[in-house]
């Protein structure tokens, strides 16, 4: 794999002063976003492909300062091995447990893309501990540590540090298209891709998958947060909680989410969606189950990002909900034939992950959604459409109180 070389300066001041006046209303946090945006140092190792036409690599490159010493960063990266002009490329974030998965670059590639997946957690190939890896990814680098380590010891810092430079690194390659390049993340990988969206202003369109912000106000941390002094939970939330830098999102952004996620519940979820200032696509589900096959498997990921960086058909795109009497309507936009609508809702209070939802058939009319609500309260309501190829999104959820 080879870097660029030899751009056209006149190009590329044209499309990065406004890039840059812009960023520097972000807020940034502890990150050196120069320094990240510069392309690492890097060692590429072939390995075998895990499908034919896939051209599969590892890669090493450098992270940041961990402890005082310098780091390095592991990833795979595919691509097809045929290439007709440069590729669209994905940057791929995993989650708790989770690694750099070839299978994961692998499925990417076989869409048409390049994809990088890097180790979040310090680890090599067969998640083997590198003797010069970052920190670790447990509950004590993510939040105790900020008892008695600077902010560039955290976990969080060096996470985010490592996505932003392995975009860097997508970017430089020959057969990447640079201008088209987007993320994607599962769980504590998609809190840090809505870290990253906000803070790098070169991505083309996102998906957070599970995580979100306002992780300090509900999630299933509260208790990590419980065990901070007031003024290092503030730090953490100031440094670290998405709801920071969500504002500073302005690529097309897609949720996924399930409705009984244990980790990032409907509300905080809400908050984070609502804390961009553009426009916002989402996908709830009704008992998603939380991972990494289930976090990657959904289509409407491909078929989104494929909408920005390929030209193809978008997801139909559902309106505001709409309340009166005992209706629900929400507006819909589609190129695409709509097959079916659904309400879906729950009377079950308290903590989100065990309360039970119920789905019933929506009506649409006019390119508008229209159901009956129950008559109990409280309640929880939102609509979701499906189109013809199985893609389905979602409108915001509703709280009726009973009062």
């Amino acid at each position: 794999m080879t870097t660029k070389y030899g751009r056209v300066v006149l190009f590329a001041l044209f499309f990065l002063l406004p890039c840059s006046a812009f960023s520097q209303s972000r807020f940034t946090g502890p990150w050196d976003l120069d320094s990240l945006k510069r392309v690492p140092q890097a060692e590429w190792r072939a390995t075998e492909p895990a499908e034919p036409g896939i051209a599969l690599k590892e890669v090493y490159y450098e992270g940041e300062p961990y402890l005082g010493r310098p780091t390095r960063v592991f990833a795979y990266c595919a691509h097809p091995k045929e290439v007709d002009g440069p590729l669209p490329a994905m940057v791929l974030v995993h989650g708790g447990g989770g690694t750099a998965f070839p299978e994961w670059v692998t499925r990417w590639a076989k869409r048409g893309y390049a994809a990088l997946a890097m180790d979040t957690a310090g680890h090599g190939p067969g998640r083997k501990r590198l003797a010069d890896g970052g920190p670790n990814q447990s509950h004590t680098e993510k939040f105790a540590h900020i008892a008695d380590h600077s902010l560039e010891d955290m976990w969080t810092y060096h996470a985010v540090a490592a996505v932003i430079r392995g975009h860097s690194l997508l970017a430089s390659l020959e057969e990447v298209d640079a201008d088209r390049i987007g993320i994607t993340g599962i769980s504590w990988g998609g809190y840090l891709t809505c870290i990253v969206t906000g803070l790098d202003d070169r991505l083309k369109v996102s998906v957070p998958v599970y995580g979100c912000g306002y992780l300090h106000e509900n999630s299933c941390w509260l208790g990590d947060f419980a065990r901070l002094t007031p003024k290092q939970r503030q730090t953490w939330v100031d440094s670290f909680d998405p709801s920071r830098y969500l504002p500073g999102v302005t690529c097309p952004i897609l949720f996924v989410n399930g409705t009984n996620d244990f980790a990032y519940p409907l509300d905080s979820y809400q908050k984070s969606y609502r804390a961009v200032p553009g426009r916002t696509d989402l996908c709830v589900t009704v008992g998603m189950p939380h991972g990494h096959r289930p976090g990657w498997a959904p289509s409407e990921i491909g078929l989104f990002v494929d909408s920005v960086l390929q030209s193809g058909v978008p997801l139909p795109r559902a309106g505001n909900a709409e309340i009166r009497g005992s209706s629900i309507t929400a507006s819909i936009q589609s190129n695409s034939p709509l097959a079916k609508a659904r309400l879906h809702y729950t009377v079950d209070s308290g903590p989100w992950k065990p309360r039970r939802w119920t789905t019933v058939d929506a009506a649409i009319r006019d390119a508008t959604i229209h159901a009956e609500l129950p008559k109990d309260r409280p309640l929880v309501c939102f609509l979701t459409v499906t189109d013809d190829r199985g893609a389905t999104v979602s409108t915001e959820h509703h709280v009726l109180s009973s009062e």
